[in-house]
């Protein structure tokens, strides 16, 4: 089982992407129609954000990226299906970082 920061981050970003988009999209409904799922989707998305910034940190310590890719990994959060590129590429470098079964 895998229990590396990386790993913890990849978990993390995929439903923060996927609310952060749901989020936007249930902003635009409460504007433009009766339907308002922002006060559900609003704390849930919080969470997941809190929880990708503490992993990313958590992330950056353990793998010792430079402040750079940490302030890139972490600006992903913040753009529409930024998160799901993030996992991407999280997904690839867990893959080139993991050890090889011999």
């Amino acid at each position: 089982m895998k229990t590396t920061a990386v790993h913890r981050l990849r978990l993390v970003s995929m439903p923060e992407g996927v609310s952060f988009v749901l989020l936007l999209v249930c902003t635009y409904l409460k504007y433009n129609s009766g339907f308002n799922a922002v006060p559900v989707l609003g704390p849930l998305h919080g969470c997941l954000f809190i929880a990708y910034v503490i992993f990313a940190m958590l992330a950056w310590r353990e793998q010792g990226w430079s402040f750079g890719r940490f302030v890139w990994i972490t600006a992903l959060s913040v753009i529409p299906f930024g998160g799901l590129y993030a996992e991407r590429l999280l997904a690839r470098e867990e893959r080139e970082t993991a050890p090889s079964a011999v």
